[in-house]
C-alpha cells in the first residue's frame, strides 16, 4: 500500500496535536502502582507521530515503527504487571478521540475512508504487536514458575529419600525381629489375644515404610518381575485388611475373574491395592453407615486389564481432584501426602495410567494395566 498524500488532513492532525493528545491522555486509565505511569503519555505521543507518518510511508514501513514501539509498551506493561485490559482500553481511548477531532473537519466520509482505514491499521497493528508480546513474555514467566515449582518439589522428594532410606532400612530390621518372635508366640500360644492384631498394625506400618523406601529407588534393588494371579492378590490383600474392613463394617463386593494375571512386581501392585483400598475404609468409616467398596477387574481388548476400585465416601472436590495424585498433598492430619503420589509412580513404572473419577457417593480408583510383558 503507497502513502496517502492528502496535505490537509495531515495539516489538520498536526495543528491538533498537542489538543488531541491532551483529549486522550486526561481518558486514559492509570494506576497508582505502574511504574510506567509518567512515561504513558509520552507513548501516546509517539504513537501520535506514528499515527501523522500514514501520509509519507508505505504498510511495510509503518509496521516497522509500530512493531517497535509495541514491544517496547508491551515490555514496560509486562513489568509493571497491570491488568492488560486497561492498556487496551486506553489504546482504543485515542482511537476514539481522534474520530472526534476528524468530525471537526466536515469532510465528507468518502473522502477520508482511505485515512480512517490506515489509521485503524496503525490502530490494531499496534494493538496485536503490543499484546502478543505481553502474552508470550507473561507465559514465558509462568512457565518459568511451573519449573521452579516442579525442580522444588524434585529437591523435596530427593532429599527425602536421601533423609529417609538412610535410617529406615535400619528400622525395618527391628520391626522383622519383631514380627518373628508374634510368630513364635502363636505357635506357642495359640490362644493367645491380640496376636493378629498386633501382627496387623505391624504390616501395615511395614507397608509405610515401603512407600518412603520406594521414593529412594532402592527397594528395587534385586527384585525381579512376575507372572501372578491379580484375584489371588486382592484377596490376600483383603485379608490383610480384614481387621479395618471388620472394624468398620465395610462390605466388600468383588467382581475379578480368575483367570486375570499381571507381570511385574507383585509387592508393588500389592502396596497400590492396599494404599487405595485402605484409604477407602478411612474416608468410609468418618462418613457412611453402610459403607461399600466395589472391587471390579476386566480384560480391555485383550491387551489391557481394568481394575476399578470403588467406594460411596463423599465426592472429592474438583481442585483436590486435580492435584490428588500430587506428592504432599493430604486431606489428613497427619498424612503424608505420598500414598497416591507413589502409587501412581508404580502404575506408571508398570506402563499403565492410575486415574480417579469422583461424583456424589461414588468415588472410583481406576487402573489401566498392559497384558504384554512390557519391559522398563
Amino acid at each position: 500500500m503507497l502513502p496517502i498524500t492528502d496535505n490537509r488532513l495531515l495539516s489538520f492532525l498536526t495543528s491538533e496535536k498537542e489538543k488531541l493528545i491532551a483529549d486522550w491522555t486526561e481518558n486514559i486509565i492509570v494506576s497508582e502502582d505502574d511504574p510506567y505511569k509518567e512515561k504513558i503519555s509520552k507513548n501516546a505521543e509517539r504513537m501520535y507521530v506514528i499515527i501523522l507518518s500514514v501520509f509519507s510511508k508505505t504498510s511495510e514501513e509503518l509496521e516497522e515503527h509500530i512493531q517497535k514501539l509495541a514491544f517496547m509498551v508491551g515490555e514496560e506493561r509486562v513489568r509493571a504487571d497491570i491488568n492488560i485490559g486497561d492498556f487496551v482500553y486506553n489504546v482504543n481511548s485515542g482511537r476514539s478521540v481522534l474520530y472526534k477531532h476528524l468530525h471537526k473537519m466536515n469532510m465528507e466520509w468518502e473522502e477520508m475512508q482511505e485515512a480512517i482505514n490506515r489509521i485503524n491499521y496503525c490502530f490494531d497493528t499496534f494493538l496485536y504487536y503490543a499484546v502478543s508480546y505481553y502474552n508470550e513474555q507473561k507465559n514465558k514467566i509462568i512457565e518459568e514458575k511451573n519449573q521452579f515449582i516442579d525442580s522444588t518439589h524434585k529437591d523435596r522428594l530427593t532429599l527425602l529419600g536421601q533423609m529417609t532410606s538412610s535410617f529406615i532400612h535400619e528400622f525395618r530390621n527391628p520391626l522383622t525381629s519383631i514380627q518373628g518372635f508374634i510368630q513364635l508366640l502363636k505357635s506357642e500360644h495359640e490362644d493367645m489375644k491380640y496376636l493378629d492384631i498386633i501382627s496387623s498394625e505391624l504390616e501395615q506400618l511395614n507397608f509405610r515404610i515401603s512407600q518412603f523406601l520406594l521414593l529412594s529407588k532402592k527397594e528395587l534393588i534385586g527384585k525381579e518381575k512376575t507372572l501372578f494371579s491379580l484375584n489371588k492378590m486382592i484377596e490376600e490383600v483383603l485379608n490383610f485388611l480384614y481387621p479395618s474392613i471388620l472394624d468398620t463394617k465395610v462390605r466388600i463386593i468383588k467382581r475379578v475373574a480368575d483367570d486375570m494375571e499381571l507381570y511385574g512386581y507383585a509387592d508393588e501392585i500389592r502396596q497400590v491395592l492396599i494404599n487405595i483400598i485402605f484409604n477407602a475404609i478411612d474416608v468410609l468409616s468418618q462418613y457412611r453407615d453402610d459403607p461399600q467398596i466395589e472391587i471390579n477387574g476386566f480384560f480391555v481388548n485383550d491387551t489391557h486389564i481394568k481394575i476399578e476400585i470403588s467406594n460411596n465416601g463423599p465426592i472429592i472436590p474438583d481442585q483436590l481432584l486435580k492435584t490428588i495424585f500430587e506428592p504432599f498433598v493430604t486431606t489428613k492430619t497427619l498424612g503424608t501426602g505420598l500414598g497416591l503420589f507413589v502409587c501412581r509412580e508404580i502404575i506408571e513404572k508398570h506402563k499403565g495410567i492410575l486415574a480417579c473419577s469422583s461424583e456424589p457417593d461414588k468415588t472410583s480408583f481406576i487402573m489401566l494395566l498392559p497384558l504384554t510383558r512390557i519391559e522398563n
